[in-house]
């Protein structure tokens, strides 16, 4: 296939196809929608297969990488769903402890993306851990749009006790250090900001194109924050200096950067219809900074 880039789609139809990949329409709704965009012997159906995720784009890290170690673990979750399953990723050269990471994945589950994700921090010398919100409904699918569906399914409190959980669990291993971050996509993002409010002893959160906590939580962040929007992520970005403001109130250890005319989602390298080269890499090198500040 083709590799697109997101200036080849009109914003329009990035604008449709996030509503869709967000549940806030049907497929049959993006279909409809993008019809008007279906022109020269293409189709409305063509068209959602070349915004469909491409998972060997994403793949900057082998699986069998000499580099790193990778296992699946389950980790308990009372709170939660009783169980959370995830990737998890160490350095396989150095003796000692190492720093870790929490890897959030977006409203999809565990997909290879997000494993490739836990992988590159492996290689960065921290240990990552991936787990899978979906545990709790058989896991994620191999297919990103069934991920979804199943996404809908699990009760939110619950999963959110489950990254708690996976966090507490990262944290403590006899090869972590016990100084520990957490970075999230979309959903993550979210995520890795609740856990900057639930957690005091998280050491850094970094979240991209997150919902923000709620202002008057704020105040309870121990933890250093790392911000990552892309500019045409209006809502996200329209949100953020009300977050910004609250972040100096409570003098919280901040950075926040909005990377021009980058989509939600421009970190995510099997999506050609958001992937922002640029801002992925110069996200990623800020991110890995930020970590060996905050966690080493």
């Amino acid at each position: 296939m083709e590799r697109k880039q997101a200036s080849d789609f009109p914003q329009e139809l990035l604008d449709l196809f996030h509503l869709y990949v967000h549940g806030d329409i049907s497929r049959r709704g993006f279909m409809e929608g993008a019809g008007k965009f279906a022109v020269g012997g293409l189709t409305a159906a063509g068209i959602f297969e070349m915004l469909q995720p491409n998972y060997a784009w994403a793949q900057q890290v082998p699986k069998d990488d000499k580099r790193i170690r990778t296992e699946y673990a389950t980790v308990p979750s009372p709170q939660g769903n009783g169980s959370i399953k995830g990737y998890l990723v160490r350095p396989a050269n150095g003796a000692g402890k190492f720093p870790a990471v929490l890897v959030v994945h977006e409203n999809r589950g565990l997909n290879p993306y997000i494993e490739d994700v836990a992988r590159r921090f492996g290689t960065a010398n921290f240990i990552a851990f991936a787990p899978d919100g979906l545990t709790s409904v058989g896991g994620y699918p191999g297919d990103d749009e069934k991920g979804g569906q199943l996404f809908g399914q699990v009760d939110r409190a619950k999963m959110t006790e489950d990254f708690v959980a996976a966090a507490n669990w990262l944290k403590s291993r006899p090869d972590s250090t016990g100084r520990f971050g957490v970075v999230g996509f979309c959903f993550g993002g979210g995520i890795a900001n609740t856990l900057a409010v639930r957690m005091p002893d998280l050491g850094a959160a970094v979240p991209f194109y997150g919902g923000a906590p709620a202002t008057a939580d704020v105040a309870k962040i121990k933890a250093a924050v790392l911000v990552h929007h892309g500019e045409a992520d209006t809502r996200l970005v329209e949100a953020w200096p009300a977050y910004e403001t609250a972040l100096k109130a409570s003098n919280v250890r901040y950075e926040g950067y909005i990377y021009p005319k980058a989509q939600h989602g421009f970190f995510n390298d099997t999506r050609a219809e958001v992937h922002a080269p640029e801002a992925a890499q110069l996200s990623w090198e800020r991110t890995l900074a930020f970590y060996r500040q905050y966690l080493r």
